[in-house]
């Protein structure tokens, strides 16, 4: 019996996990008292005097039962004869002193050790989520260096300290080709926690907060605080317009990021792929930051409606096509970097290239994914195409019932594909 649940064995085992994996000893010994304490009360009842004794340096788990000697036994549970605490201890007790008996493991029988067993490995489990929660909930935001292990067709599962973290399929750079055995690195997102699984740590290589932890990474000026990033515009792997201020009048914002002949904004196009990345400086001045953020086109006016966040730009009919760019990227992300709707007016006629033509109805995706998660993305509050692309996967998870990571990784993946075809 007692070989399913060897004590030595159950403190070894205890023990390695406070080496592997950081869990505190003291806790993994409240954790072993608790599941012996309630073996002990349900063998000798509920009212049982008893001592757990956990030695982890020893490999020893000892379980004492005490009792009252007394003459005559009322209940057994909390005394025991004069004669059996004389025999038993080989000592002469005398009436009301405590006898201390050793319990044996085997004496609490197969069934109830098998019980106690699966109870430790369930607290365990309960631990080691705890765990996984508590340290990557402090490290969001943090850059994460892992290994891919797994390519599936919508996520990609990496190895960090033993822990997995998940890089879905719509935080990853879309140009990019993982495979198993790649070192790579990304910034911890946010961590879900769904059901009674294993929290799930989500990372991103797609997110603007990826970027932005880069930029700290490689210039030290921002790290340190001297400059700071006020916005990011992004669209992963391709373009990212970044909008810096320096604190300090020496410093060149825009210089400092770049570098000695750009050795610095280099390594971070490198690490993305590629992305081309146009630093600007920031300014208050609404009028000079739309002109920056729509470089290098040459821009003649800007006209804003303030109440509207509407900016109409001029243009002559040579600067049209670089303001707005390939597949009107220039002006998506100068809109998005501003905050004002952009519209392109060349000299003497309207372009009616504007941020809304690149907006989709939710509804024109009811096709693919039918009426029923359609009208349940719509009630939670998401109307647009881009409202469920730039959602928080917690939000998408929270708000739409029995909605899956992979079921997300799907609807997102497609209403990035009709942005493509719309373009």
């Amino acid at each position: 019996m007692t070989r399913s649940m060897n004590s030595s064995e159950i403190v070894d085992s205890f023990g390695q996990m406070v080496r592997e994996k950081g869990i505190d000893r003291d806790r993994l010994i409240t954790v072993i008292e608790d599941i012996f304490g309630m073996m002990v009360k349900k063998k000798y009842g509920m009212e049982a005097n008893y001592e757990i004794v956990v030695n982890m340096d020893k490999g020893d788990i000892e379980i004492f039962l005490i009792r009252e000697v007394v003459e005559e036994v009322e209940d057994p549970t909390l005394e025991v004869d004069i004669e059996t605490a004389r025999e038993k201890s080989g000592e002469e007790l005398e009436v009301g002193e405590e006898y201390v008996e050793i319990i044996n493991l085997a004496e609490f029988g197969r069934r109830l050790v098998s019980t106690a067993k699966q109870n430790l490995n369930q607290r365990i489990k309960e631990i080691e989520k705890d765990l996984i929660y508590d340290e990557y909930s402090d490290k969001v935001g943090d850059i994460v260096v892992g290994d891919v292990y797994q390519v599936r067709r919508n996520d990609v599962l990496i190895n960090h300290n033993r822990t997995e973290l998940i890089l879905p399929k719509q935080e990853q750079i879309g140009k990019e080709r993982y495979r198993k055995g790649d070192v790579i690195r990304c910034v911890i997102k946010e961590v879900v926690r769904k059901g009674s699984g294993m929290p799930m740590v989500i990372v991103s290589r797609a997110d603007s907060l990826f970027l932005q932890k880069l930029f700290e990474q490689e210039i030290p000026e921002i790290y340190d605080g001297v400059i700071s990033i006020r916005k990011i515009a992004r669209e992963p792997g391709e373009r990212a317009k970044v909008a810096v201020e320096s604190h300090d009048d020496r410093i060149d914002a825009v210089g400092a990021c770049v570098g000695m002949k750009g050795v610095r904004i280099h390594a971070i196009v490198r690490e993305l792929n590629n992305e081309n990345i146009d630093v600007i400086n920031w300014t208050d001045d609404s009028h000079l930051f739309i002109q920056r953020a729509l470089a290098p086109a040459k821009l003649l006016d800007v006209k804003l409606d303030r109440p509207s966040r509407t900016a109409k730009v001029h243009v002559d009919a040579d600067q049209a096509s670089l303001a707005i760019g390939r597949n009107g990227q220039n002006i998506r992300l100068a809109s998005e970097l501003t905050g004002f709707r952009i519209e392109i007016v060349k000299e003497g006629e309207e372009i009616t290239k504007t941020m809304a033509e690149y907006e989709i109805d939710i509804n024109e995706f009811i096709p693919e994914f039918g009426e029923e998660l359609i009208n349940s993305l719509i009630a939670a509050g998401f109307k647009t195409a881009n409202d469920v692309i730039l959602a928080p996967v917690s939000d998408l998870l929270a708000k739409i019932p029995g909605l899956s990571i992979e079921q997300i990784n799907d609807i997102v993946v497609e209403m990035k594909k009709a942005f493509a075809e719309e373009e």
